[in-house]
C-alpha cells in the first residue's frame, strides 16, 4: 500500500504512472506490503485465468519473492509504478519500497522490475 500522496497521470516512459504529490526525502518509506489491500493469489488460480482476467494480472501483478507459488496484485495506485533502468524508488526488498533519492514534487516514481524477475520481465505475459 502507498504510504505517501500520489496521483496518476500520462507517462512518457508508457502509458499511466505514478507521481509525487509532494517532496519526498530520500530514504523515504513509500510503499509497504499490506495483506488487507495487496493481494496474494496462488499460482494455480493465476494461470487457470483466461481472457481479461488473465491480461489484467499479467500487467498488474508479478511472483512473490517470498513464495514463488503466489504472484502479488496491488489493489492500490502503486500497481501503475514504471520500471525504469536508474529507478527513483528501491524495490529490492519484497515487503518495502524506499525513495533512493529525494523526489521533486511532480515527479514519476519508478522501480527496476528486475528486482521481480528472476530471467528479466517476461514471467506474466509482456510487459
Amino acid at each position: 500500500m502507498l504510504l505517501i500522496d500520489v496521483y496518476l497521470d500520462k507517462s512518457p516512459i508508457q502509458g499511466i504512472g505514478v507521481f509525487a504529490k509532494n517532496h519526498i526525502p530520500r530514504g523515504t518509506l513509500v510503499w509497504k506490503l499490506d495483506p488487507n489491500y495487496d493481494r496474494r493469489i496462488p499460482v494455480e488460480v493465476y494461470e487457470r485465468e483466461t481472457g481479461p482476467v488473465r491480461a489484467y494480472l499479467d500487467r498488474y501483478s508479478y511472483p512473490d519473492r517470498r513464495d514463488p507459488n503466489f504472484v502479488v496484485f496491488e489493489a492500490d495506485d502503486a500497481r501503475y509504478m514504471n520500471h525504469a533502468d536508474d529507478p527513483n524508488c528501491d524495490v529490492a526488498s519484497p515487503e518495502e519500497t524506499y525513495a533512493l533519492r529525494d523526489i521533486a514534487p511532480g515527479e514519476e516514481m519508478t522501480c527496476n522490475y528486475n528486482h521481480f524477475f528472476e530471467t528479466g520481465f517476461d514471467f506474466l505475459g509482456d510487459r
